[in-house]
């Protein structure tokens, strides 16, 4: 199958958007277009320009040159027309006209008790509507794309009428009929014998199946596939799966799949190593943090932990790997805890290009179990960690800085809430800082103190910005006196890392993992 044979098209602002916490601005909206631009994708669904001012004003930016697409073309969604209306009357019709994009794609019922229970109209009206719609558009001079929503449902429920829509939309002119598994209740199985049906039904060779995904029964990328396997030559999904309930097919993941698996080349050479980079610079727009387990492009998705599988990736990473994950712009790492053998351990230092011997191996697995088992987390702390190891190597622990003492005083008041004040006595050399902060917290106000400590003498500590914090009680403490672990991620605005600090005092384990990320940070900063 060569390129242009197969579209990928994107609908994170349209059917993403739907996710529960997920809202965009028409800021974020051009911005993840123009990310998913430079991915590559085919095209990118906008928005439903009939529904909300929002999209409206999307289209209207977009039409007045604010949104340069290189690679992909922008299509407006929308519905058919009223049932008993002419499409050319239809102020939703005419708002997918208005919105100037060169692809429409529409929705249309192909679910007969859809059609007669939530259109409430007839079925024989109801292809009226596509046929009409699709039509129309045509005459408009637009590309036309139709989603036949519920179709494998609809087609279980009744073959011939569901396949009777699909008809309709290709006899008038739709270029694509997407088979929208609405419910995402299908298996890849059941799905791929039905794609292969309609595909060897379809009379009119100038239209595409294509198919459109839910993961409600985690199956969405799978039956994405399948489809395409089947011989669907249109796949949607949206970025990072985001979408309503569970989401919609992983784009990301299809992707992947369809170059790296099926040695089907969709994107422009090259642009499958940017998946972690569009990944995660939509997540940010979209203010959700990137799911670190996600397949391809998570954190975790190339992370070694156990022992026996360093000592297989330190022979050869392909054999506990399913592909080189600097293919999609993904990195290898390997993870450190109580279950770290040489292996691990060799292989963390060799990706943080530092020289060990078997020696500070030992001593490092030895701390490592013994901190563990106190309650600390390196796999989840890899600045820490990367901390101790130095001090192994080295001999000392790096000190840019020295705590004499530290004192948090939380003022806490009915009618005006509270506030913290925290004061730090410190050596920079042989100079003593003292120096008070205030916050929102008891954190807050120790950052505060620390940095004002600082700033003086290594100014670039100014750019470091506490972005996470994470308090957990251990497992077998309860109570106020329960040990507690403390996780800190910082950022400098080019990298971010995690810190860890372990105490009862969960004052004292915050100061911990204070102490380790801009220890950290100043060090990475030479």
């Amino acid at each position: 199958m060569a390129l242009t044979d197969l579209h990928v098209y994107d609908t994170t602002l349209r059917d993403g958007s739907q996710m529960e916490g997920l809202s965009l601005s028409v800021d974020d909206k051009l911005a993840v277009a123009a990310h998913l631009d430079s991915l590559g994708v085919g095209f990118i669904e906008g928005g439903w320009p009939g529904a909300n001012p929002k999209d409206e004003a999307f289209f209207r930016r977009a039409a007045a040159g604010e949104l340069t697409l290189n690679n992909a073309t922008l299509a407006a969604f929308g519905a058919t027309r009223k049932a008993g209306a002419v499409a050319a009357d239809d102020p939703q019709v005419r708002a997918l006209v208005d919105a100037q994009t060169p692809v429409v794609t529409l929705v249309a019922k192909s679910h007969t008790g859809h059609v007669e229970r939530a259109l409430r109209t007839t079925l024989e009206e109801n292809l009226a509507m596509v046929r009409d719609t699709v039509t129309f558009l045509r005459g408009e001079g637009r590309r036309v794309f139709l989603d036949a929503e519920h179709f494998f449902d609809g087609y279980h429920l009744d073959r011939d009428y569901a396949l009777a829509v699909v008809a309709a939309a290709a006899e008038a002119g739709a270029e694509v009929v997407a088979l929208c598994d609405t419910n995402g209740g299908m298996l890849p199985t059941r799905l791929a014998d039905v794609v292969s049906e309609v595909v060897a039904w379809m009379g009119h060779p100038e239209t595409r199946v294509g198919i459109h995904a839910h993961d409600d029964t985690a199956c969405a990328v799978a039956n994405s596939l399948a489809a395409v396997q089947a011989g669907a030559t249109h796949v949607q999904g949206t970025a990072n799966g985001y979408g309503e309930r569970a989401g919609n097919a992983d784009l990301f993941s299809i992707v992947a799949g369809l170059e790296l698996k099926l040695d089907l080349p969709v994107l422009p050479d090259g642009a499958i190593s940017e998946l972690v980079r569009v990944s995660h610079a939509i997540a940010e727009l979209a203010n959700i943090a990137p799911d670190d387990h996600q397949p391809w492009v998570g954190a975790s998705a190339f992370a070694h932990k156990a022992g026996l599988h360093a000592s297989a990736l330190k022979v050869d990473p392909d054999l506990y790997q399913h592909t080189d994950p600097a293919l999609v712009g993904n990195d290898m790492r390997v993870l450190v805890s109580e279950l770290a053998g040489r292996a691990s351990v060799e292989l963390k230092a060799r990706e943080l290009d530092i020289e060990v011997d078997r020696e500070v191996v030992g001593r490092v697995i030895d701390r490592v179990k013994k901190m563990e088992a106190e309650g600390y987390s390196f796999e989840a702390a890899e600045a820490s960690f990367e901390l101790m190891l130095r001090e192994e190597v080295e001999g000392k622990r790096s000190r840019p800085f020295v705590l004499e003492s530290y004192r948090v005083i939380t003022d806490s008041r009915e009618d005006a809430g509270g506030t913290s004040e925290a004061s730090v006595k410190l050596f920079v050399g042989e100079e003593r800082i003292v120096e008070t902060g205030e916050g929102n917290g008891p954190v807050n106000a120790l950052d505060m103190a620390l940095r004002k400590a600082l700033e003086r003498f290594y100014p670039q500590l100014g750019k470091l910005e506490l972005v996470d914090y994470k308090v957990r009680i251990l497992e077998g403490a309860h109570g106020t006196g329960a040990i507690t672990r403390v996780l800190v991620r910082t950022s400098d605005g080019a990298r971010e890392w995690d810190t860890v600090g372990v105490d009862e005092n969960v004052i004292a384990a915050s100061w911990q993992a204070l102490d380790d990320a801009y220890t950290f940070g100043l060090l990475i900063s030479r």
